[in-house]
């Protein structure tokens, strides 16, 4: 069943979904999963969820704030993407699953897929309410990643815009835009990749809109998820990578999978970045996340907290 949500994240009115398993008896394990850069719920995460309620595990599906049909907080533009205040809307989103009778409290688990794939990292190392983590296809650094998307002859005409815009919006003046994405590469956009573009223009007239404001690209630029991965444990991590991934470097995924303590597991992926969302991708991704939250959420929860110990 999915029933559709809002709750309250300190000002800002956070709509999605909730799947409930078919078969489900008294208290769920619930994953809490958001989108990543700009992208909205329709965007694939209900075929995730879907995958996790057959197998019983409960799912809390929201978009971001200022994104979808969630509301931005009052005096702030839709539009923008902190990734901070994203953090801290999944632990609201935990929160808000925690007070509902049909979750189970002690057995929360957070997924996220590109940017949201960061958070999740973050927030699994911060946040001991966490009991399971994924994030697939994971940015790693945005200082790095700034470094691949942003021509290098660009760099000081862009740290030129980011002050300007600064000094714009300090006169009360509306906050400066950029596409998310533009059929020519070579075009300024917050992603410049051929398959960036396929994938989204795909839902141009939907609520998905093609711009954020141009402040996202200064918080993308100082944000270093990658320092959290090595935090996480004990809480158990899965990393979902494609090796071959140019928009947010699968090889730094990799490397950074290395840090972490165990218990972990990183699963490959053919293709490139928006390849796990579809077909063969899909059909990876969405069971390696769903056999990590059984075995995690729902397995470990039935074993006896003393089982193996002996007298």
């Amino acid at each position: 069943m999915r029933e559709d949500i809002e709750f309250d994240a300190e000002g800002a009115t956070l709509r999605g979904w909730f799947f409930t398993p078919d078969d489900a008896q008294g208290e769920s394990p619930c994953v809490v999963m958001a989108h990543g850069f700009s992208a909205i719920k329709e965007m694939r995460l209900d075929a995730y969820a879907e995958v996790f309620a057959a197998a019983g595990v409960a799912s809390l599906v929201y978009d971001n704030r200022g994104f979808g049909a969630s509301d931005a907080a009052p005096g702030r533009p839709r539009q923008e993407i902190d990734p901070w205040e994203q953090i801290r809307d999944y632990q609201h989103a935990i929160t808000y699953a925690q007070s509902r009778p049909d979750v189970d409290a002690d057995r929360i688990g957070v997924w996220g897929s590109s940017y949201s794939a960061a958070h999740s990292y973050v927030v699994g190392a911060i946040d001991r309410r966490v009991k399971a983590v994924c994030g697939q296809v994971p940015l790693i650094s945005g200082r790095r990643a700034f470094e691949m998307l942003v021509r290098i002859d660009n760099w000081a005409a862009t740290w030129e815009m980011l002050a300007a815009d600064r000094l714009a919006r300090a006169r009360g003046e509306a906050p400066a835009m950029m596409p998310v994405v533009d059929a020519d590469p070579t075009v300024p956009s917050a992603l410049p990749t051929p398959d960036s573009y396929e994938f989204f223009s795909a839902y141009e007239g939907t609520s998905w809109r093609n711009e954020v404001t141009l402040r996202t690209l200064e918080l993308f630029q100082g944000y270093e998820p990658g320092e959290y991965i090595k935090l996480i444990s004990p809480t158990p991590l899965l990393m979902v990578v494609t090796p071959n991934d140019r928009l947010v470097a699968g090889e730094l995924a990799c490397a950074a999978y290395e840090t972490a303590a165990h218990p972990k597991k990183i699963v490959l992926l053919p293709g490139g970045h928006f390849d796990a969302y579809v077909g063969q991708g899909f059909e990876i991704s969405s069971a390696a996340a769903r056999d990590w939250f059984v075995e995690h959420l729902l397995t470990a929860a039935s074993v006896p907290r003393h089982a193996g110990a002996t007298a």
